[in-house]
Protein backbone atom coordinates (compact mmCIF):
# COMPACT_ATOMS: atom_id res chain seq x y z
CA UNK A 1 0.00 0.00 0.00
CA UNK A 2 1.43 3.47 -0.76
CA UNK A 3 1.87 5.75 1.52
CA UNK A 4 -0.83 8.33 2.51
CA UNK A 5 -0.13 12.03 1.48
CA UNK A 6 -2.12 14.85 3.10
CA UNK A 7 -3.97 16.18 0.26
CA UNK A 8 -3.31 20.17 1.42
CA UNK A 9 -3.15 22.46 -1.12
CA UNK A 10 -0.38 25.50 -1.93
CA UNK A 11 -1.56 28.79 -1.99
CA UNK A 12 -0.91 28.64 -5.86
CA UNK A 13 -3.34 25.86 -6.26
CA UNK A 14 -6.14 27.46 -4.65
CA UNK A 15 -5.27 30.59 -7.04
CA UNK A 16 -6.23 27.97 -9.61
CA UNK A 17 -9.47 27.05 -8.39
CA UNK A 18 -10.79 30.40 -7.70
CA UNK A 19 -10.00 31.27 -11.49
CA UNK A 20 -11.39 27.89 -12.50
CA UNK A 21 -14.62 28.80 -10.27
CA UNK A 22 -14.94 32.45 -11.28
CA UNK A 23 -13.79 32.26 -15.09
CA UNK A 24 -12.71 28.70 -16.18
CA UNK A 25 -14.40 25.93 -17.40
CA UNK A 26 -16.00 25.73 -13.99
CA UNK A 27 -18.23 28.62 -14.71
CA UNK A 28 -19.65 27.16 -17.32
CA UNK A 29 -23.35 25.58 -17.52
CA UNK A 30 -23.57 22.29 -19.05
CA UNK A 31 -25.64 22.76 -21.90
CA UNK A 32 -24.46 25.77 -23.54
CA UNK A 33 -20.59 25.72 -22.35
CA UNK A 34 -18.36 23.04 -21.01
CA UNK A 35 -18.01 22.56 -17.73
CA UNK A 36 -14.75 22.32 -15.73
CA UNK A 37 -12.35 19.79 -15.92
CA UNK A 38 -9.07 20.95 -14.55
CA UNK A 39 -9.75 21.64 -10.45
CA UNK A 40 -13.65 22.79 -10.66
CA UNK A 41 -15.56 25.74 -9.08
CA UNK A 42 -14.99 26.39 -5.57
CA UNK A 43 -17.09 26.87 -2.19
CA UNK A 44 -15.73 27.33 1.16
CA UNK A 45 -17.38 23.78 2.39
CA UNK A 46 -15.30 22.45 -0.87
CA UNK A 47 -12.41 23.87 -0.48
CA UNK A 48 -11.80 22.68 3.35
CA UNK A 49 -12.74 19.46 2.66
CA UNK A 50 -10.33 19.11 -0.30
CA UNK A 51 -7.72 21.08 1.47
CA UNK A 52 -8.00 19.16 4.94
CA UNK A 53 -5.28 16.92 6.33
CA UNK A 54 -3.95 14.11 8.36
CA UNK A 55 -7.14 11.52 7.18
CA UNK A 56 -6.11 8.22 6.78
CA UNK A 57 -7.18 6.46 3.75
CA UNK A 58 -9.82 3.58 3.13
CA UNK A 59 -8.53 -0.12 2.73
CA UNK A 60 -7.00 -0.96 -0.39
CA UNK A 61 -8.23 -4.17 -2.23
CA UNK A 62 -7.40 -7.45 -0.80
CA UNK A 63 -6.57 -5.56 3.17
CA UNK A 64 -9.42 -5.92 5.16
CA UNK A 65 -12.94 -7.09 4.05
CA UNK A 66 -15.00 -5.76 0.83
CA UNK A 67 -17.75 -4.20 1.35
CA UNK A 68 -21.22 -5.85 1.64
CA UNK A 69 -23.20 -5.73 -1.92
CA UNK A 70 -26.61 -6.06 -1.99
CA UNK A 71 -27.28 -6.04 -5.26
CA UNK A 72 -28.97 -9.40 -5.22
CA UNK A 73 -31.60 -8.73 -2.44
CA UNK A 74 -32.06 -4.41 -3.24
CA UNK A 75 -32.86 -3.52 -6.77
CA UNK A 76 -31.78 -0.18 -7.07
CA UNK A 77 -28.81 1.95 -7.47
CA UNK A 78 -28.10 6.00 -6.45
CA UNK A 79 -26.50 7.57 -8.99
CA UNK A 80 -24.99 11.18 -8.22
CA UNK A 81 -24.27 13.21 -11.48
CA UNK A 82 -24.03 16.73 -12.99
CA UNK A 83 -26.95 18.72 -14.36
CA UNK A 84 -28.24 18.53 -17.71
CA UNK A 85 -25.78 15.59 -18.02
CA UNK A 86 -28.80 13.03 -18.74
CA UNK A 87 -31.47 12.70 -21.27
CA UNK A 88 -34.35 14.05 -20.13
CA UNK A 89 -38.21 14.15 -22.11
CA UNK A 90 -39.22 17.42 -24.01
CA UNK A 91 -41.96 17.62 -21.07
CA UNK A 92 -39.03 17.67 -18.54
CA UNK A 93 -41.32 14.95 -16.55
CA UNK A 94 -38.92 12.19 -17.42
CA UNK A 95 -35.28 10.83 -18.33
CA UNK A 96 -36.09 8.23 -21.03
CA UNK A 97 -32.71 5.96 -21.27
CA UNK A 98 -33.14 5.84 -17.10
CA UNK A 99 -36.43 4.90 -17.04
CA UNK A 100 -35.74 2.19 -19.99
CA UNK A 101 -32.61 0.59 -17.47
CA UNK A 102 -35.10 0.25 -14.61
CA UNK A 103 -38.01 -1.53 -16.81
CA UNK A 104 -35.64 -3.79 -18.44
CA UNK A 105 -33.50 -4.68 -15.28
CA UNK A 106 -36.15 -3.81 -12.79
CA UNK A 107 -33.35 -2.23 -11.17
CA UNK A 108 -34.80 1.29 -9.58
CA UNK A 109 -32.55 4.04 -10.47
CA UNK A 110 -32.36 7.03 -7.92
CA UNK A 111 -30.77 9.87 -9.89
CA UNK A 112 -29.41 13.19 -8.34
CA UNK A 113 -27.73 16.30 -9.51
CA UNK A 114 -25.57 16.83 -6.73
CA UNK A 115 -22.54 17.41 -8.24
CA UNK A 116 -22.18 21.32 -9.24
CA UNK A 117 -18.35 20.85 -8.56
CA UNK A 118 -15.59 18.54 -8.36
CA UNK A 119 -14.31 20.17 -5.17
CA UNK A 120 -17.40 21.11 -3.10
CA UNK A 121 -18.57 17.44 -4.19
CA UNK A 122 -15.55 15.70 -2.82
CA UNK A 123 -15.87 17.61 0.41
CA UNK A 124 -19.56 16.13 0.82
CA UNK A 125 -18.51 12.54 0.63
CA UNK A 126 -14.43 12.61 1.71
CA UNK A 127 -15.53 12.52 5.73
CA UNK A 128 -17.47 9.41 5.16
CA UNK A 129 -15.16 7.83 2.44
CA UNK A 130 -12.45 8.38 4.96
CA UNK A 131 -14.35 6.78 7.63
CA UNK A 132 -14.87 3.55 5.88
CA UNK A 133 -18.10 4.32 5.66
CA UNK A 134 -21.27 4.35 2.76
CA UNK A 135 -21.55 8.05 1.27
CA UNK A 136 -25.07 6.68 0.21
CA UNK A 137 -24.19 6.49 -3.53
CA UNK A 138 -23.47 3.64 -5.88
CA UNK A 139 -22.17 5.99 -8.64
CA UNK A 140 -20.70 9.18 -9.42
CA UNK A 141 -19.67 11.08 -11.72
CA UNK A 142 -16.09 12.85 -11.04
CA UNK A 143 -13.13 14.91 -13.49
CA UNK A 144 -10.31 12.71 -14.06
CA UNK A 145 -8.40 14.13 -11.63
CA UNK A 146 -10.25 13.41 -9.13
CA UNK A 147 -11.06 10.47 -10.31
CA UNK A 148 -7.00 9.67 -9.67
CA UNK A 149 -6.74 11.12 -6.13
CA UNK A 150 -9.75 8.69 -4.89
CA UNK A 151 -8.52 5.56 -6.53
CA UNK A 152 -5.23 6.63 -5.29
CA UNK A 153 -6.29 7.10 -1.49
CA UNK A 154 -8.07 3.12 -1.58
CA UNK A 155 -11.86 5.27 -2.23
CA UNK A 156 -13.04 3.78 -4.99
CA UNK A 157 -13.85 0.04 -5.51
CA UNK A 158 -12.62 -2.03 -8.12
CA UNK A 159 -15.05 -2.66 -10.87
CA UNK A 160 -15.86 -6.64 -12.18
CA UNK A 161 -15.26 -7.19 -15.82
CA UNK A 162 -17.66 -9.63 -15.92
CA UNK A 163 -20.53 -7.36 -15.20
CA UNK A 164 -18.98 -4.97 -18.03
CA UNK A 165 -19.14 -6.78 -21.64
CA UNK A 166 -20.41 -3.67 -23.64
CA UNK A 167 -17.88 -1.53 -21.93
CA UNK A 168 -15.42 -3.44 -22.24
CA UNK A 169 -16.26 -3.81 -25.91
CA UNK A 170 -17.27 -0.68 -27.12
CA UNK A 171 -14.64 1.45 -24.87
CA UNK A 172 -13.12 4.02 -27.68
CA UNK A 173 -9.10 3.48 -27.88
CA UNK A 174 -8.30 6.82 -27.21
CA UNK A 175 -9.58 6.74 -23.25
CA UNK A 176 -9.01 3.12 -22.33
CA UNK A 177 -5.84 3.28 -20.47
CA UNK A 178 -4.97 6.43 -18.63
CA UNK A 179 -2.08 6.96 -16.32
CA UNK A 180 -3.68 6.99 -13.20
CA UNK A 181 -6.31 3.61 -14.09
CA UNK A 182 -4.61 1.60 -16.60
CA UNK A 183 -7.12 -0.27 -18.04
CA UNK A 184 -9.99 1.19 -16.53
CA UNK A 185 -9.70 -1.40 -14.12
CA UNK A 186 -11.53 1.47 -11.14
CA UNK A 187 -13.53 3.83 -13.66
CA UNK A 188 -15.54 4.41 -17.23
CA UNK A 189 -15.42 7.57 -18.57
CA UNK A 190 -18.71 9.35 -19.03
CA UNK A 191 -18.16 11.86 -21.33
CA UNK A 192 -14.38 13.58 -23.46
CA UNK A 193 -14.00 17.13 -23.07
CA UNK A 194 -11.21 18.57 -25.99
CA UNK A 195 -9.63 21.13 -26.21
CA UNK A 196 -9.03 22.59 -29.86
CA UNK A 197 -8.03 25.85 -31.84
CA UNK A 198 -11.28 28.09 -32.76
CA UNK A 199 -11.25 31.47 -34.78
CA UNK A 200 -13.49 33.89 -36.19
CA UNK A 201 -12.97 33.69 -39.87
CA UNK A 202 -14.08 37.23 -40.60
CA UNK A 203 -11.86 38.50 -38.12
CA UNK A 204 -8.95 36.68 -39.63
CA UNK A 205 -9.36 37.88 -43.30
CA UNK A 206 -10.38 34.64 -44.23
CA UNK A 207 -7.33 32.85 -43.04
CA UNK A 208 -7.22 29.51 -41.13
CA UNK A 209 -5.29 28.98 -37.48
CA UNK A 210 -4.84 25.47 -36.78
CA UNK A 211 -1.29 25.38 -34.70
CA UNK A 212 -0.05 26.90 -31.37
CA UNK A 213 2.84 28.15 -33.11
CA UNK A 214 0.44 30.19 -35.63
CA UNK A 215 -1.45 31.79 -32.44
CA UNK A 216 1.86 32.61 -30.91
CA UNK A 217 3.95 34.01 -34.12
CA UNK A 218 1.98 35.02 -37.04
CA UNK A 219 1.93 38.77 -37.07
CA UNK A 220 -1.49 39.58 -38.80
CA UNK A 221 -2.87 37.88 -35.63
CA UNK A 222 -0.68 40.29 -32.56
CA UNK A 223 -3.04 41.30 -29.60
CA UNK A 224 -5.97 38.93 -30.45
CA UNK A 225 -5.29 35.69 -29.26
CA UNK A 226 -6.20 34.29 -26.77
CA UNK A 227 -4.79 31.24 -24.22
CA UNK A 228 -6.69 29.86 -21.48
CA UNK A 229 -6.39 30.31 -17.78
CA UNK A 230 -7.06 26.54 -17.50
CA UNK A 231 -2.94 25.54 -16.76
CA UNK A 232 -3.02 21.76 -18.51
CA UNK A 233 -4.81 23.01 -21.64
CA UNK A 234 -2.81 26.23 -22.25
CA UNK A 235 0.32 24.62 -21.43
CA UNK A 236 -0.22 20.94 -22.73
CA UNK A 237 -1.59 22.15 -25.77
CA UNK A 238 2.26 24.20 -25.66
CA UNK A 239 3.96 21.16 -25.27
CA UNK A 240 2.04 19.41 -28.12
CA UNK A 241 3.30 22.06 -30.43
CA UNK A 242 6.75 21.80 -28.80
CA UNK A 243 6.65 17.90 -29.68
CA UNK A 244 6.36 16.91 -26.14
CA UNK A 245 4.06 14.51 -24.55
CA UNK A 246 1.82 15.92 -22.39
CA UNK A 247 1.68 12.50 -20.81
CA UNK A 248 4.85 12.07 -20.23
CA UNK A 249 6.72 15.48 -20.02
CA UNK A 250 9.51 16.89 -17.51
CA UNK A 251 10.33 19.85 -15.53
CA UNK A 252 12.48 20.74 -18.35
CA UNK A 253 9.84 20.46 -20.85
CA UNK A 254 6.98 22.22 -18.87
CA UNK A 255 9.65 24.95 -18.46
CA UNK A 256 10.16 25.20 -22.47
CA UNK A 257 6.31 25.72 -22.60
CA UNK A 258 6.01 27.85 -20.00
CA UNK A 259 8.99 30.06 -21.74
CA UNK A 260 7.17 29.80 -25.25
CA UNK A 261 4.09 31.23 -23.71
CA UNK A 262 6.26 33.86 -22.12
CA UNK A 263 7.08 35.13 -24.98
CA UNK A 264 3.95 35.39 -26.35
CA UNK A 265 3.08 37.88 -23.56
CA UNK A 266 5.55 39.70 -23.50
CA UNK A 267 5.63 40.55 -27.60
CA UNK A 268 1.76 41.29 -27.25
CA UNK A 269 0.71 38.34 -29.45
CA UNK A 270 -1.59 37.15 -26.46
CA UNK A 271 -4.12 39.72 -25.77
CA UNK A 272 -5.28 37.82 -22.64
CA UNK A 273 -5.67 34.38 -20.91
CA UNK A 274 -9.10 33.71 -20.57
CA UNK A 275 -11.96 31.72 -19.30
CA UNK A 276 -15.32 30.93 -20.39
CA UNK A 277 -15.27 34.59 -21.32
CA UNK A 278 -13.63 34.36 -24.73
CA UNK A 279 -16.74 33.01 -26.37
CA UNK A 280 -18.08 36.38 -26.71
CA UNK A 281 -14.83 38.17 -27.86
CA UNK A 282 -14.34 35.28 -30.26
CA UNK A 283 -18.12 35.67 -31.49
CA UNK A 284 -17.64 39.81 -32.00
CA UNK A 285 -14.28 39.41 -33.43
CA UNK A 286 -12.25 40.91 -30.66
CA UNK A 287 -10.16 37.74 -30.63
CA UNK A 288 -9.25 36.65 -34.20
CA UNK A 289 -7.81 33.29 -32.62
CA UNK A 290 -7.93 30.56 -29.33
CA UNK A 291 -7.93 27.60 -27.52
CA UNK A 292 -11.02 26.71 -26.70
CA UNK A 293 -13.30 23.91 -25.45
CA UNK A 294 -14.72 21.91 -28.04
CA UNK A 295 -18.38 22.24 -26.79
CA UNK A 296 -18.17 26.12 -27.18
CA UNK A 297 -17.44 25.99 -30.82
CA UNK A 298 -20.87 23.69 -31.39
CA UNK A 299 -22.35 26.03 -29.38
CA UNK A 300 -21.10 29.27 -30.83
CA UNK A 301 -21.61 27.74 -34.60
CA UNK A 302 -25.34 27.52 -33.99
CA UNK A 303 -25.26 31.01 -33.86
CA UNK A 304 -22.62 32.15 -36.21
CA UNK A 305 -21.20 30.47 -39.51
CA UNK A 306 -18.01 32.72 -39.23
CA UNK A 307 -16.62 30.42 -35.78
CA UNK A 308 -14.14 27.51 -37.11
CA UNK A 309 -12.20 24.99 -35.47
CA UNK A 310 -8.98 23.45 -36.18
CA UNK A 311 -7.08 20.44 -34.63
CA UNK A 312 -3.53 20.77 -35.02
CA UNK A 313 -1.37 18.36 -36.53
CA UNK A 314 0.46 18.36 -33.50
CA UNK A 315 -2.70 17.20 -31.42
CA UNK A 316 -4.89 18.27 -28.88
CA UNK A 317 -5.99 17.98 -25.26
CA UNK A 318 -8.54 15.55 -24.38
CA UNK A 319 -9.74 15.65 -20.44
CA UNK A 320 -12.62 13.29 -19.14
CA UNK A 321 -16.01 12.77 -16.66
CA UNK A 322 -15.58 9.82 -15.16
CA UNK A 323 -17.88 6.78 -13.22
CA UNK A 324 -16.55 5.18 -10.16
CA UNK A 325 -18.15 2.99 -7.46
CA UNK A 326 -17.20 4.98 -4.14
CA UNK A 327 -15.82 3.04 -1.30
CA UNK A 328 -18.07 0.88 0.34
CA UNK A 329 -21.32 1.21 -1.60
CA UNK A 330 -23.37 -1.31 -1.29
CA UNK A 331 -25.14 -1.89 -4.74
CA UNK A 332 -21.72 -2.41 -7.05
CA UNK A 333 -23.14 -4.59 -8.94
CA UNK A 334 -26.19 -2.57 -9.56
CA UNK A 335 -24.08 0.10 -10.43
CA UNK A 336 -21.84 -1.78 -12.66
CA UNK A 337 -24.52 -3.24 -14.92
CA UNK A 338 -25.99 0.94 -15.50
CA UNK A 339 -22.22 1.74 -16.25
CA UNK A 340 -22.51 -1.28 -18.85
CA UNK A 341 -25.79 -0.09 -20.33
CA UNK A 342 -24.39 3.32 -21.12
CA UNK A 343 -21.86 1.45 -23.17
CA UNK A 344 -24.87 0.16 -25.54
CA UNK A 345 -24.87 1.57 -28.93
CA UNK A 346 -28.20 2.26 -29.09
CA UNK A 347 -28.28 4.13 -25.26
CA UNK A 348 -24.97 6.31 -25.73
CA UNK A 349 -26.33 7.56 -28.72
CA UNK A 350 -29.09 8.53 -27.13
CA UNK A 351 -27.30 10.18 -24.26
CA UNK A 352 -24.67 11.86 -26.84
CA UNK A 353 -27.75 13.19 -29.11
CA UNK A 354 -28.65 14.97 -25.69
CA UNK A 355 -25.38 16.31 -24.16
CA UNK A 356 -23.42 17.02 -27.50
CA UNK A 357 -20.15 15.83 -25.41
CA UNK A 358 -17.47 13.80 -26.98
CA UNK A 359 -18.88 10.57 -26.73
CA UNK A 360 -16.48 7.66 -25.48
CA UNK A 361 -18.41 4.85 -26.86
CA UNK A 362 -17.08 3.31 -30.47
CA UNK A 363 -19.19 2.03 -32.94
CA UNK A 364 -21.89 4.47 -32.27
CA UNK A 365 -22.10 6.84 -35.15
CA UNK A 366 -24.70 4.57 -37.01
CA UNK A 367 -26.96 4.84 -33.79
CA UNK A 368 -26.67 8.65 -33.85
CA UNK A 369 -27.65 8.85 -37.32
CA UNK A 370 -31.05 7.82 -36.77
CA UNK A 371 -31.49 10.51 -34.06
CA UNK A 372 -29.24 13.44 -35.53
CA UNK A 373 -27.25 12.56 -38.93
CA UNK A 374 -25.55 16.27 -38.47
CA UNK A 375 -24.47 15.43 -34.73
CA UNK A 376 -23.56 11.82 -36.45
CA UNK A 377 -20.89 13.53 -38.56
CA UNK A 378 -19.65 16.21 -35.83
CA UNK A 379 -16.29 15.26 -34.92
CA UNK A 380 -16.37 17.00 -32.07
CA UNK A 381 -18.87 14.77 -30.70
CA UNK A 382 -17.90 11.44 -32.55
CA UNK A 383 -13.94 12.08 -33.16
CA UNK A 384 -13.03 9.82 -36.44
CA UNK A 385 -9.87 7.66 -36.01
CA UNK A 386 -7.68 10.36 -37.28
CA UNK A 387 -8.78 12.80 -35.14
CA UNK A 388 -8.47 10.26 -31.89
CA UNK A 389 -4.75 9.72 -32.56
CA UNK A 390 -4.17 13.13 -32.00
CA UNK A 391 -5.85 13.04 -28.92
CA UNK A 392 -3.35 13.40 -25.63
CA UNK A 393 -3.89 13.82 -21.71
CA UNK A 394 -2.02 15.72 -19.55
CA UNK A 395 -0.51 13.18 -17.23
CA UNK A 396 -0.94 12.82 -13.38
CA UNK A 397 1.07 15.42 -11.30
CA UNK A 398 2.28 15.20 -7.72
CA UNK A 399 1.42 17.23 -5.17
CA UNK A 400 4.72 18.68 -5.75
CA UNK A 401 4.66 18.94 -9.41
CA UNK A 402 1.59 20.76 -9.41
CA UNK A 403 2.21 23.51 -6.84
CA UNK A 404 5.63 24.28 -8.77
CA UNK A 405 3.63 24.39 -11.89
CA UNK A 406 1.13 26.30 -11.00
CA UNK A 407 2.96 28.94 -9.48
CA UNK A 408 5.01 29.35 -12.65
CA UNK A 409 1.46 29.33 -14.68
CA UNK A 410 -0.17 31.79 -11.77
CA UNK A 411 2.90 34.26 -12.86
CA UNK A 412 2.75 33.83 -16.83
CA UNK A 413 -0.98 35.43 -16.71
CA UNK A 414 -0.73 37.40 -13.71
CA UNK A 415 -2.57 35.54 -11.66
Amino acid sequence: MEQYEPDSLSAAQLAAIRRSMTSGRGALSRRSMLRAGGVGALTVGGLAGLSACGIPPAKREGQGPASIDVSAKEKSVAFSNWTEYMDISEDEKSRPTLEAFAKRTGIKVKYTEDINDNVEFFGKIKPQLAAGQDTGRDLICVTDWLAARMIRLGWAQKLDASNLPHAYANLSSQFRSPDWDPGRAYSYPWTGISTVIAYNVKATGGKKVDSVTQLLDDPSLKGRVGFLTEMRDSVGMTLLDLGKDPGKFTDADYDAAIGRLQKGVDKKQIRRFTGNDYTSDLDKGDLAACLAWAGDVIQLQADNPDIRYAIPSAGYITSSDNLLVPAQSRHKANAEKLIDYYYELPVAAQLAAYINYVCPVDGVKDELAKIDPELANNTLILPDKAMAKKSHAFRSLTSAEETAYEEKFAKLIGA
